[in-house]
């Protein structure tokens, strides 16, 4: 089994609902065939004893009870989804069902409902599992608490702010992850080949359509020295992949070619979508979704907007503070390591400001507050990022000047607040709007 298909077997039980659930269901019918065992020799006392009509009426309560908990959740659940795709992003549904919580309780109110059916077949006029029904009632109980915290957890979800929270948090554990990853790896050389005087050897190409979900990149470099080869990677992470499109290409003599092709297409996991995992790019794309759908004319929403640039803020700011100096591969570097294609700087920062600069240019808040995002990365990113910071805050100057001109507020739009408007930086220091700021009907 290859890497890759070992990525997508993990891949498919996170984002699966039924496996977790199922495996309650099969934990419920042997711990009913393990509490009946332990009935038949150990004498409960007599305060814990039932007779069989009282114990039947029970559990037939309880599977009743765990039956109508499961709908709801279900219901819940479709809930969720539809004000999800049309709220936030159809993309924010990739987090919602690896919800350990969501499975968790669909779990033990599945696991209760087969422990109690289970048990209501052992019922006879002689013997009745007066532990086993004790167990079913202190299982409903938990399950109440369960899918009460459940329920508690994912109306707050609901909230744009607290996805915004939980894809930031996506960022930081992607970012974690990548270091963790590549901090051993040895000759990884980013972007294009520089001065390469010969054809690759080797082609590598996809056998279907999908996206980049993860590269065991430490494998490939692991690879390439033992055929003492340089592979160089066509595609990133988060890239589309169409049938046949190239995935490597080796310039070295990497052995048998079937045997490499297998190999090194081994070391990609395609999917139907990108995932977080090892592309903080694709969060970043979700909460500018979420600020986009804030932003259009149908909602109309700019606080929902600034509350997501909070938190993409705070990601841009990680994401500028990495070192991003790797060693790019040259004409006379040794043909030995991997080549691959990194995202800059300046294209998460173009991904995280351009779109919502665009959608929220007539909007103060949202001109405001991008203003004092792009203000702090200027101070907090590395020297080498700023030069990229002070470009976006030339386009944000452009785009205020288009969008207010004419405006008696056009001086206000051009101020930092991290609030959007009413932020304490402000209080008791609003300047009279100047003359060029009025229209001219004002003027006159």
């Amino acid at each position: 089994m290859t890497w890759a298909t070992r990525f997508r077997i993990r891949e498919y039980l996170r984002e699966s609902l039924w496996v977790v659930p199922s495996l309650g269901a099969v934990a419920g019918l042997l711990g009913a065939l393990i509490v009946v065992l332990i009935d038949e020799h150990v004498k409960v006392p007599p305060e814990w004893a039932y007779s069989s009509s009282t114990a039947s009426t029970v559990l037939s309560a309880i599977a009743g009870a765990g039956a109508a908990l499961t709908g709801f959740v279900v219901t819940v659940t479709v809930l969720v989804v539809q004000m999800a795709t049309g709220t936030f992003s159809a993309r924010y549904m990739r987090l919602w069902y690896r919800d350990p919580v969501l499975k968790g309780v669909l779990a033990l109110l599945i696991g209760t409902l087969a422990f109690a059916f289970s048990l209501m077949r052992r019922i006879e006029t002689n013997f009745v599992p007066d532990l086993g029904v004790t167990v079913a009632e202190v299982l409903l109980l938990v399950g109440l608490v369960i899918f009460v915290l459940f329920l508690n957890r994912f109306i707050h979800r609901l909230r744009p702010v607290a996805v915004a929270a939980l894809l930031a948090k996506g960022v930081q554990k992607s970012l974690d992850d990548d270091l963790a990853r590549t901090r051993d790896i040895r000759d990884v050389f980013v972007g294009p080949l520089e001065g390469m005087d010969e054809e690759p050897s080797l082609t590598v190409r996809c056998e279907r359509s999908g996206a980049i979900q993860a590269v065991n990149l430490s494998a490939i470099a692991t690879w390439a020295h033992q055929h003492e080869c340089l592979v160089l990677m066509r595609h990133s992470v988060g890239e589309f992949m169409e049938e046949g499109d190239p995935l490597f290409e080796v310039y070295g003599t990497p052995g048998q070619t079937d045997a490499a092709d297998r190999d090194l297409r081994g070391l990609v996991a395609l999917g139907l979508e990108r995932t977080i995992e090892q592309d903080p790019a694709f969060a970043l794309r979700v909460m500018v979704d979420m600020a986009g759908k804030a932003l259009s004319p149908a909602i109309n929403d700019p606080t929902t907007g600034v509350q997501a640039l909070d938190y993409l803020g705070e990601s841009l700011k990680r994401l500028g503070a990495v070192d991003r100096s790797s060693p790019r591969w040259h004409a006379g570097a040794a043909k030995q390591g991997v080549v691959v294609p990194v995202r800059r700087w300046e294209d998460y920062l173009a991904l995280g400001i351009t779109e919502i600069r665009e959608f929220g240019a007539t909007s103060i808040q949202v001109m405001r507050r991008l203003r004092a995002v792009l203000e702090d990365l200027m101070r907090e990113v590395r020297p080498e990022n700023r030069a990229a910071v002070a470009a976006e805050i030339a386009r944000l100057d452009a785009t205020v000047e288009a969008g207010f001109s004419g405006s008696i507020d056009l001086d206000r739009a051009g101020i930092a607040d991290r609030q959007g408007l009413g932020g304490p930086e402000r209080l008791g220091n609003v300047e009279p709007a100047p003359e060029r700021a009025l229209a001219p009907a004002d003027r006159s």
